[in-house]
């Protein structure tokens, strides 16, 4: 029987017709539970500190995220109505469609009702001062058994009580425990990382931001917001550590090239 009569075989057509509706099926069905359940696709968010909203919106779109301002604080040297902080932060895994709060620049200046921090962790006050559009300053750490746990509230060099009617974006230190037994941290590497993400790192690592230093392609104060940490002091080498409280120093570009690769180091540790 050659080729043709072959498929011309009523037993042989149906066989065929029988497989293709099978892998027909197979296929739409993997599509459809593919958008369902959106299985493997995550997205990762954009740092969007320093634009407007309309240029937020934009990337939103072409990302697959969308985005809403949820609160506004007043940043004197910032642009108004740009961004200043974000939820989830920039470089976060999220699933497409999910909603990112963002926190603008007023144009005008606004007071807050100070939160009580005294008593919590060093991470969970700053992240009552961010809720409530307030800055986290510096960590400053005294002998105390509770380690990392609050102490005291600075505004302005003085101790602010928990109801203080302060301003919007200030900055605010912290008095907090050191028990000499679990004084240490890690030294966290923040190069590549823009301006407000190192600033966040170092901090959540119970560090302080020491010397700041920005070269000649930063030139304005969006510019600030968008830089990148080239250099750090000290820097990150496997298992550097530093007494809580120490100063970590960075310096900033707006020039990517400057920003050297990951050391080797961290290319081991993560074998």
């Amino acid at each position: 029987m050659d080729t043709k009569g072959f498929l011309d075989n009523w037993i042989v057509k149906n066989l065929l017709r029988a497989i293709a509706l099978v892998v027909g099926l197979a296929i739409i069905v993997n599509i459809v539970l593919n958008i369902i359940t959106q299985h493997g696709r995550e997205l990762t968010v954009p740092d969007m500190t320093g634009l407007l909203f309309e240029e937020c919106q934009e990337i939103a779109d072409a990302t697959g995220i969308t985005v809403e301002i949820a609160d506004s604080v007043y940043v004197r040297r910032m642009k108004p109505g740009a961004v200043f902080s974000q939820l989830p932060k920039a470089g976060s895994k999220v699933k497409k469609g999910r909603r990112v709060l963002l926190t603008t620049n007023a144009v005008n200046a606004k007071t807050v009702s100070m939160p009580s921090l005294v008593g919590l962790s060093m991470r969970q006050a700053k992240s009552e001062l961010n809720a409530k559009g307030l800055v986290l300053g510096k960590l400053i750490y005294v002998e105390d058994m509770a380690t990392n746990n609050v102490l005291k509230q600075m505004y302005k060099g003085v101790s602010v009580e928990a109801g203080t009617q302060v301003e919007s974006g200030a900055s605010i230190n912290l008095v907090v425990g050191l028990n000499g037994e679990d004084g240490i941290t890690f030294v966290p590497n923040v190069l590549g990382l823009k301006y407000q993400r190192a600033v966040d790192a170092i901090q959540e690592n119970s560090l302080n931001v020491g010397r700041l230093y920005f070269d000649k392609t930063v030139e304005t104060y969006a510019d600030t917001l968008n830089a990148l940490v080239y250099s750090q002091t000290p820097d990150a080498s496997l298992g550097n550590t530093l007494t809580l409280g120490s100063q970590v120093g960075i310096s900033l570009t707006m020039d990517a090239s400057k920003v050297p690769a990951m050391p080797a180091y961290f290319d081991k540790a993560e074998q």
